[in-house]
């Protein structure tokens, strides 16, 4: 087995962070897209309805993912995670000025806080500890759990989504009965066929 040189595996960490960083935030960009894009297919009172006394609506999945977003990435390498001024409880109920529209702004600059504290990031601060409620993580720990969390509750508003347009639900991805289609045009497009 051939053994790298110090530089060459300086070289190939820092490919690979760089590489997880860039990948990452491409993941968390396509869950904030198919967010978007479910939650588009509703209109407001169906934005606002909840299924049961027991769910959460989209408004309300968007209002606990923006104060997520806010409390984790600001300040990501130096703060807590979990910020002294975030009322969670306060993210599952529906609030005097809680609009679309001032739900809709938060959830952008949230994600925007994601995005820009990604690209800030270095490779050599991958392993560097931070810390959510006192705990502490490695930031691929960190950006790890996050993109679990997220995907769980975008998960929960593209099935909210779908339940409420109904009929006029129009696919996230390969719709039903077309996967043999979407496979043959994938194989054409890549050269596999």
């Amino acid at each position: 087995m051939r053994l790298m040189s110090e530089r060459q595996n300086g070289q190939t960490y820092e490919q690979l962070a760089t590489h997880y960083l860039e990948n990452a935030a491409k993941n968390f960009r396509r869950l904030k897209e198919s967010a978007d894009r479910a939650a588009a297919q509703v209109d407001d009172e169906g934005f606002f309805r909840l299924i049961d006394d027991e769910s959460n609506s989209i408004a309300l999945v968007f209002k606990h993912l923006s104060g997520n977003l806010r409390s984790r990435w600001t300040d990501f390498l130096t703060t807590d995670g979990d910020k002294p001024d975030r009322r969670r409880d306060s993210e599952f109920v529906v609030e005097e000025g809680d609009t679309r529209s001032a739900l809709a702004e938060r959830w952008e600059a949230g994600w925007q806080t994601l995005f820009d504290t990604l690209a800030s990031l270095r490779p050599e601060d991958l392993l560097a500890t931070v810390r959510i409620r006192g705990q502490g993580h490695t930031v691929v720990e960190a950006v790890n759990r996050q993109l679990a969390h997220y995907g769980e509750h975008v998960g929960q508003i593209v099935l909210l989504a779908k339940h409420v347009a109904g009929r006029r639900w129009q696919t996230l991805s390969i719709a039903r009965g077309q996967s043999e289609a979407f496979n043959a045009e994938m194989d054409k497009k890549h050269g596999r066929s």
